[in-house]
């Protein structure tokens, strides 16, 4: 009867991981992060609004802030969005909690909460958002600090 003869290194796997392939353009990703961020702008801007008028009426002042707070939080969503993945992993993470912190901080100062509140409600969410982040970031690059794809 014959045997395989053994081989060094005992049984290997030549599973390769590869990425689903790319089926959409460059300019298809482009157009998809500016519709993201204006979305994502969009319903901040409105929530803002809603919490500032606390239910009343709404008014040409209101629709300002609203506004404005959209276009001020897509202009910083695309600008992180274009420098966060040039740092490292720590870096990366503080970035993205930062803007959460402030993102939800100036969002729940509408409400007419103590200034305490907000600054200690815009922390947590900040310290949440920092460890979720970092591990995530910590778990998909290698020791030299490249992300794995």
């Amino acid at each position: 009867m014959a045997h395989a003869a053994p081989t060094t290194g005992g049984m290997r796997t030549t599973a390769v991981r590869t990425r689903a392939p790319d089926i959409f353009s460059a300019r298809t990703h482009r157009i998809a992060q500016w519709t993201t961020a204006v979305v994502l702008g969009l319903v901040y801007g409105y929530w803002t609004a809603a919490n500032n008028r606390s239910g009343g009426p709404v008014t040409g002042w209101n629709l300002l802030l609203g506004f404005v707070s959209a276009i001020v939080f897509a202009a910083l969503y695309l600008g992180i969005h274009a420098m966060a993945p040039r740092m490292r992993r720590e870096l990366h993470a503080v970035l993205w909690a930062a803007f959460a912190g402030c993102a939800f901080g100036f969002m729940y100062s509408q409400t007419d909460a103590s200034v305490l509140r907000s600054i200690g409600m815009s922390l947590i969410v900040a310290g949440g958002f920092f460890v979720a982040l970092f591990y995530r970031y910590y778990t998909h690059e290698d020791a030299a600090g490249h992300r794995i794809r």
